[in-house]
């Protein structure tokens, strides 16, 4: 996928190629925007199962990312190997963690009131995971957690900041796009804004510096 109109690339020609195992229209546009070109192969695989699984083992939340974002890359990876095995699969993946609770994302516009409901007034983490796979390896991996405090919100704010995002808000696991109304949510945010948003690109930029991807 190219870069954003008017954004040139800082990759190096000849270099590998980039895919993101993800059909997060934020993750993308976040790659695009920084200048690195990618094709979007999202990895379909069965995120509940695989929660639930590690979650009945007393898994913690940030590794339950980690591990679905190694997989989401695995299993784009799997599908490549004997075309283009130097071509670098990125993962990612999200976990809200909220009072012990685990949070998915939000089914329809209804899911989104509950979960802004039960995130009112409250301290959560969320964790963000994201994984490079080249030729079946793992080459790289990184997460991080940021803590997020909702405001205190009124009914009447949830119902008019759910007719303003509409449908988009079900695409964020804490139904808030902080890049735009969701701001409006919070009294306070310690952590990775990329991360936040979705794939933290500070070190992802790093790593594909590091991978002689993009300039140095």
């Amino acid at each position: 996928m190219p870069p954003a109109d008017g954004i040139a690339s800082l990759v190096i020609s000849g270099g590998p190629a980039i895919v993101l195992a993800s059909a997060s229209a934020v993750r993308t546009r976040l790659l695009s925007a920084a200048g690195v070109p990618h094709e979007i192969i999202p990895a379909h695989i069965d995120e509940a199962e695989v929660r639930d699984r590690l979650l009945a083992q007393d898994t913690s939340h940030g590794v339950i990312a980690e591990v679905l974002a190694e997989l989401k890359a695995q299993h784009v990876a799997t599908d490549m190997l004997a075309g283009r095995p130097d071509t670098i699969i990125l993962g990612a993946d999200q976990i809200l963690s909220c009072e012990g609770d685990l949070f998915e994302k939000p089914a329809g516009l209804d899911g989104v009131r509950e979960h802004l409901k039960r995130l009112s007034g409250k301290a959560h983490t969320l964790h963000a995971a994201v994984c490079a796979v080249r030729g079946g390896q793992v080459i790289w991996h990184y997460s991080s957690a940021a803590k997020l405090r909702m405001r205190t919100l009124t009914d009447g704010f949830i119902e008019r900041y759910v007719d303003c995002v509409g449908e988009a808000a079900c695409e964020s696991v804490g139904a808030y796009l902080l890049e735009g109304l969701g701001a409006h949510l919070f009294s306070e945010i310690d952590g990775d804004f990329f991360g936040i948003l979705g794939l933290p690109l500070l070190p992802v930029l790093e790593f594909l510096r590091n991978e002689d991807v993009v300039m140095t």
